[in-house]
């Protein structure tokens, strides 16, 4: 009897082991896939002030969500960082390393005008890439940094989805571009005539128009100030700060 005893509760323990595995097999099937969480925001506290180092990577995200698993800058998580950090007693500068392919085109100017109106010492550091809106993001704080290694990439605005062909949209368009064109060349020393020759060629692209432009290109046409890595952003910063 004791033995039948031991058997029945095997049996019940090996049911009850398929019947956890069959839910767990389950739950992975229907619990939706994660989104990218990145902790691209900290503080470093120096004997020479108080630095928050804030990264700008991926895609810039506009008002339409992006796929969960895309690397993206949300503008909405960026805009209230900034003001806090602008509002805040503790904090000296704001170092931004950027490695950023563009994205939407207002999002991408809303922050970028929120850092060229803060008064708190700003650098950028341009690591990888600084393409397509990703530049007015570049070019807004105080001093601008971009590694020899790394390309920006001046192009039109382009467009996604459905456009409808009428005299205004072309216009809202031609609009949005000047905007940009001011922005750059008024936070920048790129002139206005360089910028949109970069923007209009076609010599570096088979299918479209622009130009891709490298560290030592972008230092040369006055698009960024120095050519440099960390320490030299974190350097430059540092002398802001004083």
């Amino acid at each position: 009897m004791i033995h039948g005893t031991k058997v029945t509760k095997e049996a019940q323990n090996d049911e009850e082991s398929r019947q956890n595995e069959g839910q767990k097999a389950e739950e992975r099937q229907t619990v939706p896939m994660q989104p990218l969480v990145d902790l691209g925001s900290t503080t470093l506290k120096t004997s020479r002030g108080t630095i928050h180092c804030l990264t700008i990577v991926g895609q810039i995200e506009g008002h339409m969500a992006l796929p969960q698993d895309a690397k993206a800058t949300k503008y909405e998580h960026v805009l209230p960082l900034l003001a806090g950090l602008e509002a805040s007693g503790e904090i000296d500068g704001v170092l931004f390393l950027l490695n950023t392919m563009g994205g939407d085109v207002e999002a991408g100017l809303a922050i970028a005008e929120l850092i060229a109106g803060m008064k708190k010492p700003t650098v950028s550091l341009v690591l990888g890439g600084g393409h397509s809106i990703g530049i007015p993001l570049a070019v807004a704080p105080e001093q601008t940094f971009i590694a020899p290694s790394a390309s920006m990439t001046v192009h039109p605005i382009r467009m996604s989805g459905t456009m409808i062909a009428a005299p205004q949209t072309y216009h809202y368009f031609r609009r949005l571009q000047e905007r940009i064109v001011r922005f750059v060349t008024s936070n920048s020393h790129i002139s206005e005539e360089k910028f949109t020759e970069l923007m209009m060629s076609s010599k570096d692209m088979a299918a479209d128009v622009g130009s891709v432009i490298y560290g030592e290109e972008a230092v040369a046409c006055g698009l960024i100030d120095r050519i440099g890595g960390l320490s030299d952003a974190l350097t430059a910063l540092y002398t802001r700060m004083r």
